[in-house]
């Protein structure tokens, strides 16, 4: 106490302008965590809010009523970031702000296409917007004149994210939506459309009840950036984006088929041929998912790649998923074609083997992010050679089930790796030794997530308690010979994680719990207090009991837990109104967005202080309720 009212006492004597432009700098979560140490910044803190730039809070998800205090009337706010998985429409006032350059809201559920539509009308200087799952509760919707309002009030936009279903919008009303639409727009990214709708919008004179004689003016067509999930990719799809888009620099198409497609509705050799037209495209991503239907591109074989590639050869990125003819033929094409790529993504590449890579040391490559996920030809030695591009930084290897612990020797040369997944394959806990010595002290993130002959020795033979640890993800998940004494020596290494994972292993129990309760990062830190995720889903041994341990002041900053629903609904449900900050997944979702996508980089405790701050005198209640449920629980415990 004395030493807050000193530090008080010393921010008085500083002009209140000098500590408002000092905290202008930071970001929300930072401001409330200074707002907390004493009484003369949280008034500064309450007053900054009024003029504060930028507004970025994605990792937590507040209720209006909480996030209202945050957002008063302020003409100078240019960027907001929010989750709005607790909002719904009412909330768009507090929201949309006519000063706003920079507009992101995740999680948009709950909102209808009103929210396109006040956007468009009190926006009008917005450059980039990013909306995510809008409508996707039952009884909200989007219409097409909610984008049309959209597309033509913000004539300033260069980059926009629609991350949410637009394939029911009719297909008579979609291109002339978009005739309004910036002609600054250099990036677009779509949730999902249909194929036929994409090429519709794209050709000059294509589409429903238009004359043959009568051109569109050009759509898009400053667009240099355009990522679309698709029903199909289609020859027609892929030529009519390759002619239209000429400023096209970054192509990333997905599609998830139904049904087996047919010839017309798939990718040919012929379309192929088409990419890359006006020879400005550097990154390249064609990828077709397993989501509903095992298929592949049967379409496409080696002389499709070799046609791509004499257009290609300054591709920087190429990512290829489901190429299931492609032979080695093909895949070594594009690496002695493309003298600058640096990103090379292949998976289910059913005829991939080693040959690809035997002779890479002997090309002018220099490889910094490498995936052959579901790629089961190859073999330790094509990771051998892989190992010759000491810039590696990213390599996943997940599914490749035939390497073993030669792969990993290999591997241990790569002093710059800072992500290394090993999902499924034949590793052993002695192969993993060659990591601790050179490797896995860069490492940020790592799994071996369903590495069967893996034991708890695994972790004494990653981690060293002397030696200094980067890693802050780590995916223990699907080890069927992992045991609470794993846990027990990972807790007592004091490694720095925030992301641990450790789903479906039936010999996790509350002791695991209990060890990384306990565990202290840090002398300066609470028990527990790195962990942001936690995955405990379909654990064989943890019961009610862990629930005490999950309750505060243990794991301060987690904010994702994945755990069992059906094993105490009472004590999960209880839990989650405890903890409102907490996501409690209880269904075996994968916690989170796709993880290996992107790193946590913030500062947790900044987060746990603006929890603190917001929730200021709540938490007893909540206390009570868990401890009520408890004991109303207490024979399942003994």
């Amino acid at each position: 106490m004395a030493t807050s009212e000193a530090t008080g006492e010393a921010f008085e004597q500083l002009p209140a302008a000098l500590l408002a432009t000092i905290m202008t700098k930071l970001d929300v979560s930072s401001i409330r965590s200074l707002a907390s140490t004493c009484t003369v910044l949280r008034s500064c803190a309450s007053h900054i809010l009024h003029f504060l730039p930028n507004f970025h809070l994605l990792d937590v998800a507040l209720s209006i009523n909480l996030l209202r205090p945050l957002l008063p009337p302020n003409p100078y706010l240019r960027s907001l970031k929010v989750d709005c998985s607790k909002l719904d429409d009412s909330s768009i006032e507090d929201l949309i702000r006519p000063s706003l350059h920079d507009l992101s809201l995740h999680n948009c559920s709950d909102f209808s296409g009103k929210l396109l539509s006040q956007i468009g009308g009190q926006c009008k200087d917005l450059r980039s917007l990013y909306l995510g799952c809008v409508a996707d509760k039952r009884g909200r919707a989007v219409h097409i004149s909610n984008l049309e309002e959209l597309l033509r009030g913000c004539t300033e936009l260069k980059t926009l994210s629609l991350m949410f279903d637009i394939s029911l919008f009719p297909r008579y009303n979609f291109a002339r939506a978009w005739s309004s639409a910036s002609e600054n727009l250099t990036s677009l990214e779509i949730g999902y459309v249909s194929s036929v709708m994409v090429t519709e919008l794209l050709s000059p004179n294509v589409g429903p009840n238009q004359p043959p004689d009568l051109l569109r003016p050009s759509i898009l067509p400053s667009l240099q950036r355009l990522c679309l999930s698709v029903d199909y990719i289609t020859d027609t799809m892929v030529e009519t984006i390759s002619k239209g888009l000429i400023n096209l620099t970054h192509l990333d198409l997905r599609d998830a088929p139904i049904i087996e497609p047919r010839v017309s509705f798939d990718l040919t050799n012929a379309s192929l041929q088409q990419i890359n037209q006006h020879g400005k495209l550097k990154h390249l991503s064609l990828v077709r998912s397993q989501e509903f239907l095992i298929t592949y591109f049967k379409r496409v074989n080696d002389l499709g790649i070799l046609l791509m590639a004499d257009r290609c050869s300054s591709m920087e990125s190429i990512c290829l998923g489901g190429f299931c003819r492609v032979t080695d033929s093909g895949f070594k094409t594009i690496l002695h074609s493309c003298s600058t790529l640096y990103k090379l993504r292949v998976s289910h590449g059913m005829l991939l083997t080693n040959l690809v890579f035997l002779d890479i040391s002997a090309t002018s490559l220099s490889l910094t992010h490498v995936s052959l996920r579901w790629c089961n030809l190859l073999r330790n030695q094509a990771v051998i050679s892989l190992a010759s591009n000491l810039d590696l930084r990213v390599l996943d290897l997940r599914d490749c089930r035939n390497l073993r612990d030669e792969a990993l020797q290999a591997i241990s040369t790569l002093h710059k790796l800072k992500i290394l997944l090993l999902d499924g394959t034949d590793i052993t806990d002695a192969g993993l030794t060659y990591l601790r010595e050179r490797v896995i002290g860069s490492l940020v993130s790592l799994s071996i997530r369903g590495c069967k002959r893996l034991t708890d020795k695994c972790i004494s033979a990653l981690f060293d308690p002397s030696s200094k640890q980067e890693l802050q993800e780590l995916d223990l998940s699907n080890l069927p010979n992992l045991s609470d004494n794993g846990i027990f020596s990972l807790a007592k290494s004091r490694v720095p994680i925030l992301e641990l994972r450790m789903r479906q292993c039936p010999l996790i129990g509350d002791i695991s719990v209990m060890a990384l309760a306990s565990m202290q990062v840090d002398d300066d830190r609470s028990h527990g207090s790195s962990l942001r995720v936690l995955d405990l889903f379909n654990c064989g041994g943890i019961t009610s009991l862990s629930f005490r341990w999950l309750k505060k002041p243990y794991f301060p900053r987690l904010r994702w837990l994945g755990v069992t629903g059906s094993l105490n609904r009472d004590m999960v449900d209880a839990l989650a109104r405890s903890r409102p900050f907490l996501h409690v997944a209880g269904h075996g979702e994968e916690l989170g967005t796709d993880h290996w996508d992107g790193l946590y980089m913030h500062d947790n405790e900044e987060l746990d202080e603006l929890e603190q701050w917001l929730l200021e005198g709540e938490d007893e209640s909540d206390d009570e309720e868990m401890e009520d449920v408890e004991n109303n629980n207490g024979e399942m415990v003994e």
